[in-house]
């Protein structure tokens, strides 16, 4: 009965404590974040390399591969950069940039966000350099002169002996250094010549439809940005303001295309027309803000009635006709 007993309360006890620890480490592990996202470092200062990691408790990865989209924004609530990072056999990500620009104007603290599907996290960072920085004013010195000293003139007891005046040299002014040129939003300084800077980003609903950021008709977008839309300040203003609204919806329009291939190929189908106006600006030269104002307004156009004008025409001739 002695051995019994003790058998009995032995295993009692260990089904205690087994519980107690299995409990323990359920309530540890469900402190985990759906998405965590984070910076390696807490600043960072002018053209220094920003690495953005993170890891994604709950992953379609088997499913469906799905990118990690992440966007910086300045410390007024505008986008500098957006970028895109897939998942590794763990649900980790990792990507980085270069905290430089003319996006990066302010010094201050900037926001990270990630985005997973529905689940999303943020973090921010510090930044110390950018040109929109307010430089501080020295205050001007003030030079007090100091009081002439009178010397009074000796007693001439012959006749008084006139002193010619000594010459007085006037310095001539030294040459003003030429003024470097002025680049504007969107240029470098390079050889003396101001030239397009590189812009990061990509087009992420042209990326899901076509399956792949090296795509033709992906590299053909980027080329028009870069080489024809970005080589004036027009167009690098226009871009500025596009870039503002795309990047409102564009990541939840690429998502629904990776999970409804119906839905990609619509999409697919409604950029050739767009691809097809687009190319018209790869067989004319663009020199000057007139020219650059002038077929971006065309080509707008073209394309308002390609996908309205068209479509409204054809639907107002189809209810003429059954009546």
């Amino acid at each position: 009965m002695n051995i019994a007993g003790s058998a009995s309360i032995f295993l009692l006890t260990a089904c205690i404590l087994s519980y107690g620890l299995t409990g323990a480490f359920a309530a540890e592990g469900s402190q985990e974040v759906p998405l965590s996202v984070e910076s390696n470092l807490p600043a960072y200062s002018e053209n220094a390399e920003v690495t953005v990691s993170g890891k994604v408790r709950d992953s379609s990865l088997s499913k469906q591969p799905t990118p990690v989209v992440i966007m910086v924004l300045n410390p007024d609530g505008g986008i500098v950069t957006i970028a895109q990072a897939n998942l590794d056999s763990d649900n980790e990500y990792s990507v980085s940039m270069v905290a430089g620009g003319p996006l990066w104007k302010a010094s201050g603290e900037y926001t990270v966000k990630a985005q997973y599907g529905a689940q999303k996290g943020e973090t921010t960072f510090t930044f110390t350099g950018g040109s929109g920085s307010r430089a501080v004013v020295p205050e001007p010195e003030v030079i007090v002169p100091e009081p002439e000293v009178i010397v009074p003139e000796p007693e001439v007891i012959e006749e008084p002996i006139i002193e010619e005046p000594e010459p007085v040299l006037i310095a001539e002014p030294e040459p003003e250094p030429e003024p470097e040129p002025m680049c504007g939003t969107g240029t470098v300084l390079e050889d003396g010549k101001c030239v397009a800077e590189e812009k990061g980003g990509g087009c992420l609903i042209a990326t899901a439809a076509y399956g792949s950021e090296m795509a033709p008709q992906v590299q053909f977008l980027r080329e028009i940005r870069d080489g024809k839309i970005m080589a004036t300040e027009s167009g690098t203003a226009f871009m500025t303001g596009f870039n503002q609204f795309y990047y409102s919806f564009s990541p939840a329009v690429a998502d629904y295309e990776r999970e409804n291939p119906m839905f990609k190929e619509a999409v697919k189908l409604s950029l050739t027309p767009l691809l097809t106006s687009l190319a018209i600006l790869n067989y004319v030269d663009i020199d000057t803000e007139q020219e650059m104002l002038g077929y971006g307004i065309g080509v707008i156009l073209l394309n308002i009635g390609m996908y309205f004008v068209a479509p409204a025409a054809v639907i107002i001739a189809i209810k003429n006709r059954r009546k």
